[in-house]
Parts: C-alpha cells; structure tokens; sequence
C-alpha cells in the first residue's frame, strides 16, 4: 500500500482542505551496478582530491559554484539555510485557469492528493467544482525545504498535482536553429490535404495500455536467461546502407495506401472521422 510522502492543507480562500500527497508514480527501469569484471565486485565510489590523490571525508567537503574555469564561490550550509523558504504545510493556491491553456511541456512530476482527516468533504467540493469549471489550480508549496510551483487539477475521483517547471527554464523553440528555418518552409494545399488524412486515417482514442516498454521487459528477459545459465548468443549487427528517400507527396500517398490497404476504408476509431 503506498505510503504518503507529505502532509499538509490546500488553502483557497478561507477555505482549508487537509490533504495527503501519494507520489502517483512506480518507476520501472532496470538498474544495474558497475562490477569489476575480474572479481565480480561492486564498485565503490571515492571522494577523491584530484591534486593529492587523497579521499576527502564528507564533512570536508563545501559547496561551491563555479563562476568561471575553476574559479568557485564556496557557499556555506548556514547561508544557503538562511535563504530557504518558510517551511509551512500549505499547498497555497493562487490561480484558476484553463486546463488548455498550459502546454504539458511545464509539466514536471506527478502525484495524488487524498483528503487528510476531516478533508473528505472540503476535498470532493473542491474536486467537483474544478471539474464543473474546467480549471486547474496555479499554486506554490514547500516540500522538503524546496518551494515548488504546481498545479492541481481533478483526475477522476482525486485530485492530481504536478510540479511545474518554471518559464525561465523552458527552451524557446525559435531558439534552434532548424526548427526556425522548417517554419519558413511553404508547403502545397494537395500535401497538407493528404497529409492531413493519413493523420485522420491513424486517429484513435488514447489508451494508455496498448503502450508497454518493450525494451525494459527484453533486459529483463535477458537477465532472467543467463540468472538460469542459458548461454546467450550476440549477434553481429549489419549495417544497412540507406535507401533513397522518395519524394514528399510520394512518401504520403503510399503511407495512406498502406493504411487503407491495412484497415480498409473504414471510419478511424474514436472520432468517426474518414479520410478525405
């Protein structure tokens, strides 16, 4: 059974709702640790001076920021507490705005809220007035002495919250190069048309159990096999040489053929829609 991460409050107006935060998150990547390839042993880590060639102890060790090619400025744990932001146990929401007009690329990580003690009913009402509303809450809490801007937005029955990324660390697209110049690129009306039903030709509604991480259950595999001494045969790679590239409108027409030859002329799934 998970087991909640923080307690605290969401407060909007006068209005307080007790709350628990669930990381809504089960990581599953395979993790391996580095052996030594003779001895079969783990490797440790060590904090070593590169000048001296001596292993620092821990408490030795400061903080510095580099402000150019080695030159630091060493920041001390006291001055560093002294600028941490009031630990209080309060998501504090300052907005409500359209769930569309946040693009997902500030989203950071996700969790769940579940009422705390007394919070049932304060929480249902705010999770149903949210949804009545189309809004998503704009709010800021301190969690593990690091204050994080969120937003919390109704998922179902609970009350989903995401950390955010702040504007000032996302990349202005415009900002690479090739992607600047592809938005000067004119495109026809017949490649947009046929273009635009092979898009309407592969249409379905989202179901997220249809998408697995093939990769991470083939390691697994893997491992599984030589855990139970099956000897494992790698074979060489071959690199093939790259086939021309056929034109645009040509690449298009032959990608909806191969649709409508798969799935026949069917209406696309989930909207109705048929291609053009």
């Amino acid at each position: 059974m998970p087991r909640a991460m923080w307690t605290g409050a969401i407060s909007f107006g006068l209005v307080t709702v007790p709350v628990r935060l669930y990381s809504a998150l089960n990581r599953k990547s395979v993790r391996f640790h580095q052996l030594s390839s003779s001895t079969g042993n783990r490797i440790m880590q060590k904090r070593v001076d590169p000048q001296t060639g001596d292993e620092v102890p821990y408490d030795d060790i400061v903080k510095g920021y580099e402000i150019s090619k080695d030159r630091y400025v060493v920041v001390e744990p006291a001055e560093l507490e002294a600028l941490e932001p009031k630990k209080t146990k309060t998501i504090e929401i300052e907005d409500f705005v359209e769930l569309a007009q946040i693009d997902p690329v500030y989203y950071d990580h996700p969790y769940y809220l579940a009422p705390g003690p007394g919070g049932a009913k304060p929480y249902k009402l705010l999770v149903e007035a949210m949804r009545q509303t189309n809004r998503v809450a704009i709010a800021r809490v301190v969690i593990r002495s690091k204050e994080a801007l969120v937003a919390l937005r109704p998922m179902g029955d609970a009350l989903g919250m995401a950390t955010m990324i702040f504007a000032d660390e996302i990349v202005d697209p415009d900002s690479i190069e090739e992607i600047h110049d592809a938005a000067d690129i004119k495109v026809t009306k017949r490649e947009l048309d046929i273009a635009e039903q092979l898009v309407l030709s592969l249409a379905s509604d989202f179901e997220p159990k249809r998408y697995a991480d093939s990769y991470r259950q083939e390691v697994l595999d893997l491992i599984e096999r030589k855990a139970q001494g099956q000897e494992i045969a790698v074979q060489p790679t071959v690199e093939e040489a790259p086939e021309p590239a056929p034109d645009l409108m040509s690449a298009l027409k032959a990608s909806l053929e191969a649709v409508k030859a798969r799935e026949g002329s069917a209406p696309a799934a989930g909207n109705g829609a048929k291609p053009k």
